[in-house]
């Protein structure tokens, strides 16, 4: 393939530093038994009785200690003579079905054999509700075959819109236990009624119609740890959850900048965010009644280097970026992103950026596409991915607002270095 001849010619980059934020780690020392200790009183007053069946709503998402969690409600919930049951609260992800689901599962550590209780997947969910005159509601029919339901999730901003409850207990009820059914009403409804109003309707109605009991809330601090554990009673969850996310979003990583030329993200997926890469932290979101993020951070050019390996292909979010490797594209599993990028009603999600054929030349067309500016002088910053922001790579021209800041550490001059393939060398 042929490049505009400017790519051809070798690239001088400018110096890169090595940065790190000196914001301190808060994440709970033994976060299971902080669990163990919180499940002893919600296991009392859920009704879990021996003998009953209790099914567990555990998502997609790269939370952390997910395995461990999840192994030690099963465990909680057996020690009471009951019977756990995991399944799969996930919308549309896994490519919809039941098998992407739980193969989604296991590469987040949960299977019968590491959490102790078989997994049960199916795509089949039955109308409980209406809401708002117009809108089904829809639970797991596995789940309200069970005598009771549980579901753990990690409360943080939503990167879709904002409001007192986001991502946490109330999305994990209307889009992971509804099912594919559940998640393709809210998401195309919302467009009608509002993502937040709809949300809370259907999670009120589901609290009302269904079997949930309690939710395990985790909240994870800036370093990706988890801070806080707690179990919430059913009819606590808007309540609690709304003060939690406060808590998620005193804490939520963020990059110490507001405005870059180039923001280069070396890889993405679904494990890290929702939307790929998260929008709270790149300020970069195109789509139908989403709320601007551009307040967190605006950025001239995005350019992702590789999807993550658990999120199995699925690239929802490589749309938000200006720019993509070759690597990229040939790691997409376009069914799996078309699938969540039409079920979210995020289509801009799902396009395909320029491609170019390696880290080099997609980092050289970033800087190249400015406009008439100096390389010296381009703002630019590389993450690892949108999780992970405490340390990341600056160029020179953003030396000297990194030097008026009192929460970062200059570490060490980085040159930006590149193999034989041109993929670029971590330090």
């Amino acid at each position: 393939m042929r490049y505009p001849a400017y790519l051809e010619k070798k690239f001088i980059f400018p110096d890169f530093y090595r940065v790190k934020t000196n914001h301190l780690p808060r994440g709970l020392k033994d976060p299971v038994s902080v669990l163990n200790e919180k499940l002893k009183q919600a296991l009392l007053q859920s009704d879990i009785k021996p003998g009953h069946r209790v099914a567990i709503g555990v998502g997609s998402r790269g939370i952390a200690n997910i395995s461990s969690l999840v192994t030690a409600l099963c465990r909680g919930i057996r020690e009471m003579g009951a019977s756990p049951f995991i399944i799969p609260a996930m919308g549309s992800h896994g490519g919809a079905t039941a098998t992407g689901q739980t193969r989604v599962l296991k590469r987040l550590g949960i299977t019968e054999t590491l959490c102790g209780a078989p997994v049960i997947s199916s795509m089949d969910a039955d109308k409980i509700g209406t809401v708002m005159g117009d809108v089904p509601v829809y639970f797991s029919r596995d789940a309200l075959a069970m005598d009771h339901t549980v579901c753990i999730n990690r409360i943080k901003p939503h990167t879709k819109f904002k409001g007192p409850v986001e991502s946490g207990l109330y999305k994990m009820l209307c889009i992971g236990m509804g099912k594919h059914k559940g998640a393709l009403a809210y998401h195309n409804m919302a467009l009608k009624h509002g993502f937040f109003p709809l949300l809370k309707a259907m999670g009120d109605e589901i609290i009302r119609q269904s079997n949930i009991r309690f939710g395990v809330a985790v909240v994870e601090d800036c370093f990706d740890n988890t801070m806080a554990v707690e179990t919430v009673m059913s009819p606590n969850f808007f309540a609690r959850e709304s003060k939690l996310l406060n808590l998620a979003r005193n804490n939520f990583p963020h990059l110490p900048f507001k405005e870059l030329d180039v923001l280069v993200i070396e890889q993405i997926g679904k494990e890290i965010s929702g939307s790929g890469m998260d929008p709270n932290v790149t300020g970069r979101t195109f789509d139908l009644m989403e709320d601007d993020f551009s307040e967190s951070l605006r950025v001239g050019r995005i350019a992702i280097l590789n999807l993550s390996q658990k999120t199995a292909g699925n690239a929802i979010g490589l749309g938000n970026a200006d720019i993509i490797t070759e690597k990229v594209f040939q790691s997409l599993d376009y069914e799996s992103t078309i699938m969540n990028a039409m079920t979210s009603i995020s289509l801009r999600k799902a396009f395909i950026p320029v491609r170019l054929p390696s880290d080099e030349k997609a980092i050289q067309a970033a800087f190249s596409t400015l406009g008439p500016i100096d390389p010296v002088d381009v703002r630019a910053v590389i993450i690892k991915d949108t999780l992970h922001v405490q340390e990341f790579r600056a160029s020179q021209a953003l030396l000297q607002d990194l030097g008026a800041m009192d929460n970062v550490d200059i570490l060490e001059k980085t040159p930006l270095l590149f193999d034989e393939n041109e993929n670029i060398q971590n330090h």
